[in-house]
C-alpha cells in the first residue's frame, strides 16, 4: 500500500474517531518531536518476549534518549495481562506500554477499554494486516511456529516436514510444547490449527494420543529439545535461532505447508502514567533502528522497508494457513476449554 493510501487511509479513521460519540480518546497523528526538551522520566513496558530481545531494546532506547529510562516487567502472557489486568481494575496502572504474542488477546483489550489509540508515524512503513484498524494496536514484530528437532537426535533429512508429521509413531512420547494458558504465541497457533477445517480439534487429540507434553514456559520448551529430553516440539523459530547460534544441538524445520505466522502486537495502555514517553518507545521500536535490533535476535522485522529482513518471511507468509483473526478471538475460551479437556483430563 502507498504512502497516498495509508494517509487517507488514517485521515478518514480521524474524522470518523472524532465524530464518534462514546470512544476513549482520539488517535492524533504524531509528528517526531522537534527537540527532546521536557522529556524525561521513565517509561514501563510490559512484555512477554525473550528478556535478551527487551533488554537489547533498553540498551538502544536509553542510548537514544538517555534522558529516559526505560523500565520492564517480562513473563509469560496469561502472568502479564494478569497483571495488567489487576492494574487496570484497581486504578493503579504502571505499565505505559504493553507488548505479548497473540493478536487475539489485544482484541480483547481493546474491548475492555484497556488500550489508547495511537498513529504512529512509522506505521507507513508497516502492512495494514499487522495493525487494528482504529489503532488501538499494531505489530511489533513477526514470528513463526516451527518444528524444533534436537540435532545429535535428528537428522535435517528425517526431521519432521509438515504439522501432520507430528502424528507419526516414530515420535511418540519424543514432542513437546508450550501449555498455551502461557504463551500468547502457542495459544494463537492452537486457536488457529483448532479453527482450521484441516485440522480441528482431532488433531490436537491425535497429538496428545502420541505422546506430546507440556511445559510451563517457552525457555522450557526450547531447553527440553536442545538438552534431548524430547526429539522435537512446536517451538518458536527465533528462539530456535537464538540457541542455536549460541552453540546449542537445536535447529527448525519450516512446516512446507500451513505455517502460522504470528505478529506481536503492541498498544499504549490507557490512562498511563507516562503517555509522552510511551508514544516515544512506541515509535522506537517500530523504526528500522528499534526494528534491527529485533532482526539481530532473528525476529522478523515488521516493516516492509527493511533491507535486511529474513527472506524466509515471505514463504512463511506465502504457505500459511487460512486465518479468521475475529473467529479466533470470538472461540479462544471455548478453544482453550477444548484444549485443556483433552491435555489435563483423562
Amino acid at each position: 500500500m502507498n504512502a497516498y493510501r495509508i494517509f487517507k487511509r488514517i485521515a478518514a479513521c480521524l474524522i470518523l474517531v472524532c465524530c464518534t460519540a462514546g470512544c476513549a480518546g482520539s488517535p492524533r497523528p504524531a509528528e517526531a518531536p522537534p527537540s527532546m526538551a521536557g522529556y524525561s522520566g521513565t517509561v514501563t513496558l510490559y512484555c512477554s518476549m525473550q528478556e535478551e530481545e527487551i533488554q537489547a531494546i533498553k540498551e538502544g532506547f536509553e542510548e537514544k534518549y538517555p534522558q529516559i529510562t526505560m523500565n520492564y516487567f517480562f513473563a509469560g502472557t496469561n502472568k502479564v495481562l494478569t497483571k495488567l489486568a489487576t492494574e487496570m481494575q484497581s486504578g493503579e496502572i504502571s505499565a505505559d506500554l504493553v507488548w505479548t504474542g497473540a493478536p487475539s488477546d489485544y482484541r480483547k483489550l481493546k474491548e475492555n477499554r484497556y488500550l489508547s489509540p495511537y498513529i504512529s508515524p512509522q506505521a507507513i512503513n508497516i502492512n495494514e494486516a499487522f495493525m487494528d484498524e482504529h489503532h488501538y494496536y499494531i505489530g511489533g514484530r513477526l514470528m513463526s511456529a516451527v518444528i524444533a528437532y534436537n540435532t545429535d537426535l535428528v537428522s535435517e533429512e528425517d526431521a519432521p516436514r509438515t504439522w501432520d508429521d507430528l502424528l507419526d509413531p516414530r515420535w511418540n512420547g519424543q514432542i513437546v510444547m508450550t501449555d498455551p494458558g502461557s504463551s500468547g504465541s502457542i495459544k494463537y497457533f492452537v486457536g488457529a490449527l483448532m479453527n482450521s477445517p484441516a485440522y480441528g480439534t482431532a488433531y490436537f487429540e491425535r497429538l496428545r494420543e502420541n505422546g506430546c507434553m507440556l511445559e510451563s514456559n517457552s525457555t522450557a520448551t526450547h531447553l527440553q529439545v536442545a538438552h534431548g529430553t524430547y526429539a522435537v516440539g512446536i517451538c518458536m523459530d527465533y528462539i530456535v535461532s537464538n540457541m542455536e547460534e549460541a552453540g546449542e544441538p537445536i535447529s527448525f524445520r519450516l512446516p512446507e505447508r500451513d505455517t502460522v505466522p504470528i505478529y506481536s502486537p503492541m498498544g499504549l495502555v490507557a490512562g498511563c502514567p507516562n503517555e509522552r514517553n510511551g508514544r516515544l518507545l512506541y515509535d522506537y521500536i517500530l523504526s528500522k533502528e528499534g526494528q534491527t535490533i529485533l532482526t539481530e535476535h532473528h525476529l522478523h522485522s515488521i516493516r516492509d522497508d527493511l533491507g535486511n529482513t529474513p527472506d524466509s518471511i515471505q514463504t512463511v507468509l506465502d504457505s500459511r494457513l487460512p486465518v479468521n483473526e475475529q473467529e479466533i478471538s470470538d472461540t479462544m475460551e471455548d478453544v482453550m476449554d477444548r484444549f485443556d479437556r483433552i491435555f489435563f483430563q483423562d
